[in-house]
């Protein structure tokens, strides 16, 4: 797993809101952050020997969210994403080959998303680097007993009060 960032290039600013709550910010430029090795399995490597390096920029207080920093080098590999992901790409570019043959290009600026559970098959001709946050999918129910109770609790004029 990616290590957290320390690059001199962050600003992180920390305050506390009117309810003592303490708000922190991470301000960065993905281009320039040092990424560490992250070897995609070799199991998933279809052609090539695609080298993927990244970091995670930041982290919820519960842990079910990130924001990571991730390049690839040249190669072909399929996959498996085992949170959501949604991904921002920053340089380069990749290419999704879909089941049906066609193809779908990711380039620089654009967006994708990407549920939990999904299996794709990516073609790295060159690099890319993506900025990516990752969130761990909750049971349904669980998911919408959480919106239910911070509705209450907003309606009840009790937000930032709870620990949820």
């Amino acid at each position: 797993m990616s290590k957290e960032v320390s690059s001199p290039f962050a600003v992180s600013h920390s305050e506390k809101s009117g309810d003592g709550v303490s708000k922190s910010l991470l301000m960065i430029d993905p281009t320039t952050v040092d990424l560490e090795p992250e070897p995609i399995p070799k199991e998933w490597v279809l052609s090539g020997a695609p080298t993927a390096r990244g970091k995670v920029l930041a982290r919820s207080k519960d842990w079910t969210c990130s924001v990571v920093v991730w390049e690839c080098t040249a190669g072909t590999f399929r996959w498996h994403y085992r949170q959501d992901e949604t991904i921002v790409v920053i340089s380069g570019e990749a290419t999704q080959l879909k089941e049906d043959g066609t193809e779908r290009r990711f380039c620089q600026g654009e967006v994708g998303f990407f549920p939990a559970g999904t299996t794709c098959t990516w073609r790295v001709d060159h690099h890319i680097r993506k900025v990516a946050v990752l969130r761990e999918t909750l049971w349904t129910p669980v998911g919408m007993a959480l919106k239910v109770w911070k509705k209450v609790l907003r309606m009840a004029g009790l937000t930032g009060k709870s620990s949820l």
